[in-house]
């Protein structure tokens, strides 16, 4: 189903029409390798293309093509959605997220347990949000000489790196470059996780209770490597009680202007916030702070 006006259940208020993903702008062009980004530069262009998914399928086209990128193909099927956008370069698969008023995506999230696969357990509502993309995917792809990245925020982070699994798995030419996805939750288990060897960039904003689940106790196991923002969106490495404690300071924070942090933590645009912080940082020659297990530009 595309993301349109008519199966929105509730009203956008001006303010967050004017901050819709229809309204953003790329803040880098793309016009160059994408391997050649500093990783901040790769993990802003992945973040705001992740939440472009949001928007309706002409807005996406549009900013894309704005963007630097020559070609734009969205990939539907009962609700799951993806783009595979594409230049002379490089090619991106971008996984759209979970939206509350498609009842697609809550089964997919709700639907825990899991199920046999040739690498591991995996997620059943996540494997089955790919199995209705994967076979227009994964011909797309045959067709692509390309490297490939893939990104994604929440459900759409878990379907990136089910697809990574997959293209492994597939006669598809071009290597899988690296994953970048914001707030994804866990999704197989421990033989699963560690199955694929490329990159995974797993972004997570302090108190962003989705990365959180499925639990632990269920046999689910995080992949990739985590890049944690603290409560005040700079980059840390905390031992696990003064994560607790960073994580208590947040939520009184959040609690003090009205807002649950387990929440708002989850929001895209806060995600955008702080990476381009971290990006304008960079930018300006500041020393931006690299988590010991990412690997020098």
């Amino acid at each position: 189903m595309k993301n349109d006006s008519s199966s929105t259940t509730f009203a956008l208020s001006d303010a967050e029409m004017a901050n819709s993903p229809a309204n953003m702008k790329l803040t880098q062009r793309v016009s160059e390798v994408i391997q050649k980004l500093s990783w901040i530069k790769k993990s802003l262009l992945f973040a705001e293309l992740s939440r472009l998914s949001y928007a309706p399928e002409e807005a996406v086209e549009r900013i894309a093509y704005e963007g630097g990128f020559d070609s734009c193909q969205f990939v539907a099927r009962d609700g799951a959605e993806a783009y595979v956008l594409g230049n002379r370069h490089d090619c991106i698969v971008v996984c759209r997220g979970t939206e509350p008023n498609q009842w697609n995506d809550i089964r997919a999230d709700a639907n825990a347990w899991t199920v046999a696969s040739d690498v591991g357990r995996v997620h059943s509502g996540f494997n089955t949000e790919v199995n209705d993309l994967w076979p227009r995917l994964e011909q797309l792809l045959k067709e692509n000489q390309r490297p490939i990245w893939f990104a994604g925020h929440s459900l759409g982070g878990a379907m990136a790196a089910v697809c990574a699994v997959r293209c492994n798995l597939s006669p598809i030419p071009s290597e899988p470059q690296a994953i970048f996805s914001f707030g994804a939750p866990r999704v197989g288990d421990r033989r699963y996780a560690s199955f694929l060897k490329i990159k995974h960039y797993r972004w997570v904003n302090n108190n962003d209770i989705v990365p959180r689940v499925p639990p632990r106790w269920l046999g689910y196991h995080h992949m990739g490597q985590e890049i944690y923002l603290n409560r005040h969106g700079k980059i840390s490495y905390l031992r696990s009680w003064q994560r607790v404690q960073d994580r208590f300071r947040g939520l009184l924070a959040s609690l003090r202007v009205w807002k649950i942090d387990y929440f708002s933590d989850h929001s895209m645009v806060e995600y955008i916030r702080h990476v381009r912080t971290l990006y304008d940082d960079e930018l300006e020659g500041r020393i931006v702070k690299r988590p010991r297990h990412i690997p020098a530009d």
